[in-house]
């Protein structure tokens, strides 16, 4: 079987593995500029040959002589469009630093002992209601990160899917971003610690 890295984007950086470790290093991409509400990996499209080799020579000298042949196991925020899923998959896996990519959300990351729960998280657009069953996303709803009323969310989080409606599932809220404090009340806060806890050790079969 292929060694898996789990590798993070956040909403400001990306996060990999360290070789032989539950420890996670910082990828970041100098040069580029900052944009409003547009996450930043979309600033890899201006330089992608560039960005590409930078996060080549990053995985190389962490990995070793063995790293193409691993496959990066990518946890994406839960706002990720289908088109950005499509190019993140594409820029990695051209960039020669693994032989496959695979993905999923944060939200789907959660936890690994309920077969149905309520995920809550914030990315730079949005707040990001999900309704997981067995690792899938089954219903989600965006609220303008810059425009919500929280009980609206509170209130939309006990009827975001028909089976939710009458059967209380656990909710929890994803506050890896450190930015989730006016939601803590909602459920089970994830903290960042709880979450690299969570990703250190996946694998592909789960991802």
């Amino acid at each position: 079987m292929p060694k898996t890295i789990p590798m993070i984007i956040t909403n400001e950086y990306i996060l990999i593995r360290k070789k032989d470790s539950e420890e996670f290093t910082t990828f970041t991409m100098p040069g580029l500029d900052e944009a409003c509400n547009i996450p930043f990996y979309h600033q890899f499209a201006k330089k992608i040959s560039e960005c590409e080799y930078y996060f080549k020579q990053f995985i190389k000298k962490e990995y070793g002589k063995k790293y193409s042949k691993s496959v990066l196991a990518i946890i994406t925020p839960d706002d990720t469009s289908p088109l950005e899923a499509i190019f993140i998959n594409e820029f990695f896996l051209n960039s020669g630093a693994c032989k496959a990519v695979c993905q999923m959300t944060m939200g789907q990351a959660l936890s690994k002992n309920h077969s149905k729960y309520i995920s809550i998280s914030k990315s730079t657009r949005n707040i990001i209601l999900q309704y997981i069953h067995n690792n899938e996303v089954c219903a989600k709803k965006y609220y303008d990160c810059n425009n919500y009323d929280i009980k609206s969310i509170f209130e939309d989080a006990k009827r975001l899917h028909i089976d939710i409606e009458y059967a209380g599932v656990p909710v929890f809220v994803n506050n890896f971003n450190l930015n989730m404090d006016e939601f803590f009340e909602m459920g089970t806060v994830i903290t960042p610690k709880d979450f690299l806890d969570k990703i250190a050790d996946i694998d592909v079969e789960k991802a």
